[in-house]
């Protein structure tokens, strides 16, 4: 098969691939089976593994790639995101009205009125019809460049379809990215099995996932979209808002078909209306509808003020609310130590599901409330998955209710529980508690800690779940015998494994000090403790105020630190990698010397000489001190390939941008 064939093939498959995930994604119509599209994808994928030059950016294979982001670049809306003003009542409404017919000088004016999302906006800019990038709100002028994520999204099209008809020389089409209440309920079924705090709500869930630096985790997240309306456009022309919305739905967009152009305002209002009860049957939250006057030459005409359009406003559907009783008030651990209590409930119906829990986020909440067992407590919900106790209905007591007691122990280990300076959550700081010892497994193997490679996230789960280890202690009293014993472990796999976790015996103290997890400490002040104390036995043993006088070490680290010392149970774990020959002192180095000395730096894009952690520990052994983000004081921005928002950033400020060659020099 010559090039020029393969090429054909290549582009066959990836025009049948688009065309079936329009039908499925966009439309909800597929027309072949999953066996019969995985066949089709998988044929694609190996011809373009097979000749990887052939491989362009809007490929279906494309969608979930590269590697994971580091930070997110920021870049400037074609036209300003703005926000909308709310009404809350048909009065509002009819007011609102009166405005904008006020401001066109009484003429006639129809609205088209649409479900108002509970999600994240977000602006999709497409250049001759191809995707060029995708972008959040943010402060309505500048977002943050999310692309890799929003690529994951299957219903967002690469390349405008040809029933589009004409392509407009550049658009930026306004959308909504959303979760659906079915993939909400298993993404908090998965993080509370974890021990982690659930997701409050869809519009939170899909904030979280389109945050997160590694594409395939947002893949799997189920995030969808709708879009509705462009803030932009070039090369082609529109008259009404439901021509822009029906030429993006020829174009492949998810437009909602729940829209409708109303001619009065009682029409607008009785629209409104009959979505109050069915927005709990979509698998989608709406907290609302959006009003827009349809004809775009009045919209112009209208304006906005410095914050908001003169020509929409959103109504919200006023919050429902349920009275029941609380049952029992219950305690969990998150991964992370935080005590989080919860109330169990007369099962009540409230938006349409069942509820028969809900948060009471923490002990602070439980006094400001004053909930009692036995209390009758008004819930709310107003769109939110998780519920929440909004009031106590004290004029219902009976005199029997029950205050709860704030326990002093953690229910999953039995250590006794801790309340840091200024903060409201209590926690559990036993690093060998049940309910955490996953996640502080993981972190103490971090590559920016003992860096034992090649135990991830699967084998950790594995090595607790079978009872081998039950802190990080435990680690370095794995055998062969053990690790071999792990599903998909063969004797090679093993053997690098162990020797890996040998290996990680030398890390420096500053690196085992990160590794435990001290609440607070984070890289940098693990390697000024390690710099300053010279061993672990005398950080140990250090007072508070001792803790106090190291540099950049406030009242709350230092109370931090001093407490987790005192924990015999974390006191046995590090007995544990004593006796293991982990490395417990090091060389004081002088804070003050080196060639930057006193200095602030931070690193930006990719060096080839060093990675990330690398140039930050050269930045340290030079005397100076490693910053994530730029600001006035820093000193110098080393500035690698592909820098993004931090060099903006920098220059702004007038701070010193060096490159890597100058960064080796300083250096030297």
């Amino acid at each position: 098969m010559t090039t020029k064939d393969i090429k054909k093939e290549i582009e066959e498959l990836r025009k049948a691939i688009e065309r079936h995930d329009h039908l499925y994604y966009v439309l909800d119509k597929p027309s072949i089976t999953d066996q019969e599209y995985d066949k089709l994808y998988r044929k694609l994928k190996d011809l373009e593994d097979a000749h990887p030059e052939l491989i362009t950016p809007d490929s279906p294979t494309q969608r979930v790639g590269g590697k994971p982001a580091k930070n997110f670049p920021t870049v400037k809306h074609m036209t300003p995101m703005m926000s909308l003003d709310n009404t809350y009542s048909a009065d509002e409404i009819r007011q609102f009205d009166e405005r904008v017919r006020k401001n066109l000088s009484g003429e006639k004016v129809e609205y088209v009125v649409e479900l108002k999302f509970d999600g994240v906006s977000i602006a999709l800019l497409y250049k001759d019809g191809k995707w060029v990038r995708g972008a959040t709100r943010g402060d309505g002028v500048e977002g943050d460049d999310v692309s890799a994520n929003l690529r994951t999204i299957r219903s967002i099209p690469l390349a405008f379809r040809e029933e589009a008809g004409k392509t407009p020389e550049a658009i930026e089409v306004r959308g909504e990215v959303y979760m659906t209440k079915k993939a909400l309920e298993k993404l908090n079924e998965e993080k509370e099995r974890a021990g982690e705090e659930l997701f409050a709500n869809p519009r939170n869930a899909a904030a979280g996932s389109l945050k997160l630096l590694d594409p395939k985790t947002v893949a799997s997240r189920g995030l969808d979209i709708y879009v509705y309306g462009a803030g932009f456009y070039k090369g082609i022309n529109f008259k009404t808002h439901a021509e822009i919305l029906e030429y993006l739905k020829e174009a492949g967009f998810r437009v909602n078909p729940h829209y409708k152009i109303c001619r009065t305002i009682d029409e607008v209002i009785d629209y409104c209306d009959s979505f109050e009860d069915k927005r709990y049957k979509f698998d989608f939250e709406i907290d609302g509808m959006v009003l827009k006057v349809n004809d775009l030459g009045q919209e112009k005409r209208l304006g906005a003020t410095a914050k908001s359009p003169r020509w929409a406003i959103a109504y919200k559907f006023p919050a429902e609310k349920a009275l029941t009783e609380v049952k029992d008030i219950i305690v969990g651990v998150g991964r992370t130590g935080a005590i989080t209590p919860v109330a169990i409930l007369e099962p009540v119906h409230l938006s349409g599901t069942t509820v028969s829990r809900a948060s009471l986020h923490n002990f602070d909440e439980i006094a400001r409330l004053d909930v009692k067992i036995g209390d009758k407590v008004y819930v709310e919900k107003s769109g939110e998955i998780i519920p929440k106790v909004i009031s106590v209905a004290k004029e219902k007591r009976v005199g029997k209710e029950k205050e709860f007691a704030i326990p002093a122990k953690c229910p999953a280990c039995g250590s006794k529980l801790v309340r840091g300076r200024e903060e409201v959550a209590i926690r559990c700081e036993n690093v060998g508690c049940p309910a955490q010892i996953k996640e502080a497994v993981l972190h103490f193997a971090s590559r920016d800690a003992m860096d034992i490679e090649n135990m991830g996230e699967a084998i950790v789960d594995q090595l607790v779940d079978k009872g081998l280890i039950k802190d990080y202690g435990d680690i370095y009293h794995l055998k062969f015998d053990d690790v071999k014993s792990l599903e998909r472990f063969a004797a090679k796999s093993a053997s690098n494994l162990v020797s890996a976790i040998e290996e990680s015996k030398n890390r420096d103290l500053h690196r085992l000090i990160y590794g435990l997890g001290i609440r607070h400490v984070g890289e940098q002040t693990a390697w000024v403790l390690a710099n300053h104390f010279g061993s672990m036995e005398k950080l140990q043993r250090s007072s508070q105020e001792e803790l106090t006088e190291v540099p950049d070490m406030g009242p709350v680290m230092a109370e931090s630190v001093y407490n987790f010392f005192r924990n015999k149970e974390n006191l046995s774990v590090l007995k544990k990698l004593k006796d293991a020959g982990l490395k417990m002192a090091g060389e004081v180095k002088k804070v003050n010397a080196g060639p930057l000395s006193g200095k602030t730096v931070v690193i930006t894009g990719t060096l080839e000489s060093f990675s990330r952690h690398d140039a930050e520990e050269a930045v340290r052994n030079a005397g100076g001190t490693p910053a994530s983000g730029v600001s006035k004081n820093t000193d110098f921005l080393v500035a690698g390939e592909e820098a993004g928002s931090k060099l903006e950033k920098a220059k702004a400020l007038g701070v010193k941008i060096i490159s890597e060659e100058e960064f080796k020099k300083l250096l030297k």
